[in-house]
């Protein structure tokens, strides 16, 4: 492949200063020492010595349930998840802004802090029909050119309790949903096996990868996990299996739980935390010493739910350091890895990083290094999708 463009004096995850080379595919073709690229190669951006990243990973969000750009609205939830799920019927029922006109610009916001890779789950029950579902699939197409976003099909009320919910399910998938999800499958559907069960034959049946929120506690979560594992090994899904907020396996002293990760390491299941403040979390170093892979994401936006979160994945790195008390360098550069190649991995992305042969999905701020830019959070950044600039200084930019 020819070189077509450069940018030049930039330091890949904080290392020495270099130029990198893009190729007509708008992947890294080569990196060189700074100032010793062609200076007649064109120039796609001088990085003045700033700090280069990959693309951040939103790994888990809500995207059809943002109020984002609308007016403050007053958190009228309940203390329950029903509570919050029959609320936000009401809200959104009642909100007269297109699903494009809130997750259209809070998608171009998370592109703008630096977020390339998505994965959002998408509201699959009989309430809304196919709609939420139609709607981010024209979300999506609008956006393809500058980022890759993965659809979840999510019965958020239940998948056997609610009526209809499987066939829509079905048809979703059919029109080309990319994971299965499912939700509390005890808590919320009262029949575990038979709801893990129907989640995994969708996935054979369609091909399609798993992600499921598991917010049950205790030893009831610890059980499901297992079970989530044992189907992951007999329908052949390693890899493609994702356990969101796992709130159970915080409930137990990490030792005790050491071969239960071993095992998820071993299927390759991803957990995925955002690190709330209020519940229990799994504990996450551990995890990762025992070899499996942890993902992050904002979960809700600006919802119905809360007002919380801004879809700064480099702002979710830094609330993971805090609720877990990690403070040295090693420990924020995980935090790093979490919000980066931890959810390349959940969401099998393939050419993802800053080394020769990966996308050029990339982020350039200015920090001394990795773990200064989680402390920063500078909003001075320049995003580059597909080797073109999208973004700069928190500003998306419309092509």
């Amino acid at each position: 492949m020819s070189v077509t463009q450069v940018i030049r004096n930039v330091r890949p995850m904080g290392g020495p200063a270099q130029d990198v080379l893009l190729d007509e595919q708008a992947r890294i073709a080569e990196r060189v020492p700074a100032g010793t690229a062609p200076a007649t190669l064109p120039t796609l951006l001088d990085g003045q010595g700033q700090l280069l990243l990959p693309a951040l990973v939103e790994s888990h969000v809500h995207f059809d349930k943002t109020l984002w750009n609308t007016p403050w609205r007053t958190n009228s939830a309940g203390p329950t998840r029903w509570h919050r799920i029959t609320n936000e019927h009401g809200v959104l029922k009642n909100l007269e802004v297109p699903m494009a006109q809130r997750a259209g610009p809070l998608i171009e916001h998370c592109i703008a802090s630096g977020s390339l890779y998505f994965r959002s789950h998408v509201d699959t029950q009989t309430v809304w029909g196919l709609q939420h579902v139609q709607d981010m699939l024209a979300l999506r197409a609008h956006y393809a050119a500058l980022i890759d976003l993965q659809l979840v099909a999510f019965p958020q009320g239940g998948l056997l309790t609610a009526p209809d919910t499987t066939q829509l399910m079905e048809q979703a998938l059919e029109l080309g949903l990319d994971v299965v999800g499912g939700i509390d499958p005890a808590g919320i559907d009262k029949d575990p096996i038979r709801h893990l069960e129907t989640v995994f034959a969708f996935a054979v049946q369609y091909g399609r990868g798993v992600d499921i929120h598991l917010h049950d506690l205790g030893e009831l979560g610890r059980w499901e996990t297992e079970r989530i594992a044992d189907m992951t090994e007999v329908h052949g899904l390693q890899g493609r299996v994702v356990i969101s907020h796992a709130y159970a396996l915080g409930a137990f002293p990490p030792a005790e739980l050491e071969p239960l990760a071993d095992r998820l390491a071993a299927l390759r299941i991803s957990i995925m935390t955002c690190g709330p403040a209020n519940v229990t979390v799994p504990p996450v170093a551990m995890l990762r010493t025992h070899g499996v892979n942890v993902c992050s994401g904002s979960d809700g936006i600006r919802d119905a739910w809360s007002p919380m979160g801004n879809g700064d994945m480099l702002e979710r790195a830094m609330l993971l350091a805090l609720r877990f008390g990690w403070s040295k360098d090693e420990d924020l550069l995980a935090a790093f890895d979490i919000v980066s190649h931890g959810g390349a991995r959940a969401l099998g992305l393939t050419g993802y990083g800053v080394d020769v042969g990966c996308a050029a999905n990339l982020l350039v701020l200015p920090a001394e290094n990795v773990a200064a830019a989680v402390i920063d959070r500078s909003l001075s950044r320049t995003v580059i999708s597909r080797g073109r600039i999208v973004a700069r200084d928190g500003v998306f930019l419309r092509n």
